[in-house]
């Protein structure tokens, strides 16, 4: 019996190792299990921290970190009396994290958030139908729009862009979570000269004209701010981060004077009006230096509303258009006949009856002349002696006067998309050419290609470079860069240029086709331009470009101009469609402009009025009332009136031409534009 009893005292030992074993097994994997779970931990921390460190960082940075670029302001443009053409005016944009608005946590009034006593989470409430409403109120609209914009389930929600900052204020003071604001640029416009001065996209940056070409220098520099986020979703700024303030833009001055180029561009816009014309161009230039004072052009368009722009409105065509000159381009028969020829004004020349018969082709003037001076020939513009004259020229000369006049090439006023027109190399000329470039076709010149020859006459036969780009200044008002007047070349001898200036195109305004054109007490050399153009390949259809271009005084040349109208339907001469717009543009712009008084001091009407007693009455009707009183101040006049002193002229007392005492009053009757609109009697 007693080994029956032992039994189970020897199966002990037995036991109890086994336990020992399966414990130790036991306790080894959960010690691996650890271990593997610290190696996980270990590679995940390496993966975060070495391997994918900028990817984590990236995420992190999103969600604590918000970087804002804060635009420069850019640069604004000046005309040469330093009145603001362009400027950049600060506005307001709001901006809402759509999350964080829905989201807002609630805290207490000591600054603890409130805590679900059930769940023990963070209270939230959703702002987003008060952020709404408060929009809603302070910057119009339906407050079912916002509520749209914050309901987004992705990105940033804009809730108001380029808000004045007078308007914004209130909001910019209020502490909303999750919505911000930031500053934006606006570009505001005095709206002259739009197809020089171009305009800005939606993100401020030129998209034409010189906010194009100079869009480096005049946006500036953007800055940086780098902004931390709170729980409670406020933004501050990080404190160990580089804050990069923004550099304002340079400012550019240009040489265009703000009141002639607005003068310019209402002539226009009525010389179209009145004559159906497709478009026109202008440019008003100083003969001395090469500098614009205006360059106009119509159709145009509003700089202010980027609905109105077209690439047909925007195209600058004084500089873009290249067309065939006609009579205008006479300035260089009339040159080369003066110098290789010897050609004098008295001299006699057979207009062949308006008639020449050539390569089976003919030649024809307006009007049948016959054996006539020199002089006549170039002020009833015959074609017969200024192809004639050409062929005697030859053709090597007349091409090296046609390049020494600036033909052929760009001007060098570094405007984007300026033709340099077109002349053909003397190997291509055939034998048509040379009678035909004799008074201006089978040749394309731009309005300022013609306008710079003739100027180049004005200046004693230097032919200047013409240039619109005053000078660049930056934010500190030093001087980046600056244009100076750089002569080109010498066209003609200067005695050349001051034969062919007085004997020829003076005797044009004086007594020949521009006999009409009046720009009181100022002396007028010009030449005028109707020009036949090629329609669909053909000059069958009668498409006409009506020109004149001038300059003044005579005695002393300072001011040239140049106005092509292109297509005009109820008239085409350029007697009757262009040069009444040189006359109104010169006339104004001396009336209104005191710095061309100035200049022109000399030749005023009110020189010496010491030593004279008497004056003549301009010509008033049509100028509008600061502009007529302009003008006869600047005659010793004075004015009285009656009517809308922002109306135009439609009567004075004293009749043009008359000659009154110094200091006289000459009363005139204004009427406003809608007035005359509204009474077709009114003249």
């Amino acid at each position: 019996m007693a080994p029956n009893n032992q039994e189970p005292l020897n199966e002990k030992p037995h036991v109890q190792g086994g336990g020992d074993h399966e414990f130790g097994l036991r306790l080894g994997i959960v010690v691996g299990v650890f271990a593997v779970f610290i190696v996980a931990i270990i590679l995940m921390l390496l993966n975060i921290q070495v391997v994918n460190v900028k990817k984590y960082k990236q995420k992190a940075t999103r969600q604590y970190v918000r970087v804002i670029t804060e635009k420069a302001q850019r640069g604004g443009i000046l005309d040469r009396h330093t009145r603001r053409m362009a400027e950049s005016i600060e506005t307001i944009s709001f901006y809402a994290d759509p999350v964080i608005v829905r989201n807002t946590p609630l805290f207490n009034d000591k600054g603890k958030s409130v805590v679900n006593k059930v769940t023990r989470k963070q209270k939230v409430y959703d702002n987003s139908g008060a952020v709404a409403a408060l929009f809603a109120r302070h910057f119009g609209g339906n407050k079912a729009v916002y509520l749209k914009e914050l309901h987004r389930r992705t990105g940033v929600a804009v809730l108001a862009r380029k808000i004045p900052v007078v308007k914004a204020l209130p909001l910019m003071q209020e502490k909303i979570p999750g919505v911000w604001f930031d500053k934006v640029q606006q570009r505001y416009y005095l709206n002259v000269a739009a197809q020089v001065i171009g305009s800005t996209d939606i993100k401020n940056e030129g998209s034409s004209g010189l906010e194009l070409q100079l869009n480096k220098a005049l946006k500036g520099i953007d800055g940086t701010r780098i902004y931390q986020r709170s729980a409670t979703g406020k933004h501050y700024p990080a404190p160990d981060a580089k804050q990069q303030d923004p550099v304002k833009g340079n400012t550019v001055q240009l040489t265009i004077d703000a009141d002639v180029q607005s003068i310019v561009e209402d002539e226009l816009a009525t010389a179209v009006d009145k004559f159906h014309a497709d478009a026109s161009a202008s440019i008003v230039m100083d003969v001395r230096t090469g500098e614009i004072i205006a360059m106009a052009n119509n159709p145009s368009f509003d700089l202010n509303q980027r609905a109105t722009w077209s690439a047909e409105r925007s195209r600058n065509r004084a500089v873009t258009d290249s067309y065939e000159p006609g009579s205008t381009f006479k300035l260089i028969m009339a040159s080369a006949a003066t110098e290789v020829l010897k050609r004098k004004a008295e001299d006699r020349v057979s207009g062949m009856n308006g008639i020449m018969p050539i390569y089976n082709l003919f030649i024809r003037d307006h009007e049948p002349y016959g054996n006539i001076s020199f002089r006549e020939a170039i002020m009833y513009s015959s074609n017969v002696v200024a192809a004639k004259t050409a062929m005697a020229v030859g053709s090597e000369k007349f091409y090296a006067y046609t390049m020494n006049f600036g033909f052929g090439k760009k001007t060098g006023i570094g405007l984007v998309g300026e033709s340099p027109g077109r002349v053909r190399a003397l190997e291509h000329w055939d034998r048509t050419t040379l009678p035909w470039m004799g008074y201006g076709y089978q040749v394309m010149a731009t309005p300022l290609q013609i306008l710079q020859a003739y100027a180049a006459i004005a200046n004693d036969g230097q032919l200047m470079r013409p240039y619109i780009i005053k000078k660049v200044i930056n934010a500190e008002g030093k001087i980046v860069w600056e244009c100076a007047p750089k002569i080109v070349r010498r066209a003609v001898l200067a005695e050349t240029a001051r034969y062919v200036g007085k004997e020829y195109f003076k005797a044009v305004v004086d007594s020949g086709t521009a006999k009409s054109l009046t720009v009181p007490g100022v002396t007028v050399a010009g030449k005028t331009g109707t020009a036949r153009r090629a329609a669909g390949g053909s000059y069958a259809k009668p498409v006409y470009v009506s020109s004149f271009v001038g300059y003044f005084p005579v005695e002393a040349p300072r001011y040239a101009i140049i106005v092509v109208v292109e297509n005009p339907k109820t008239a085409y001469y350029a007697a009757t469609v262009a040069v009444p717009v040189f006359s109104g543009i010169a006339t104004r712009m001396i009336a209104c402009s005191e710095e061309m008084q100035k200049n022109l001091a000399f030749l005023s009407p009110a020189q010496g009025l010491d030593s004279v007693s008497s004056v003549a009455v301009p010509e008033l009707t049509g100028l509008k009332g600061c502009d007529a009183q302009r003008l006869l101040n600047w005659y010793g006049l004075e004015m009285e009136y009656s009517g809308d002193f922002d109306g135009c002229v439609t009567r004075q007392s004293i009749a043009p031409g008359q000659r009154v005492q110094q200091k006289r009053i000459i009363k005139v009757t204004l009427v406003s534009s809608n007035m005359k609109r509204k009474f077709s009697w009114l003249p």
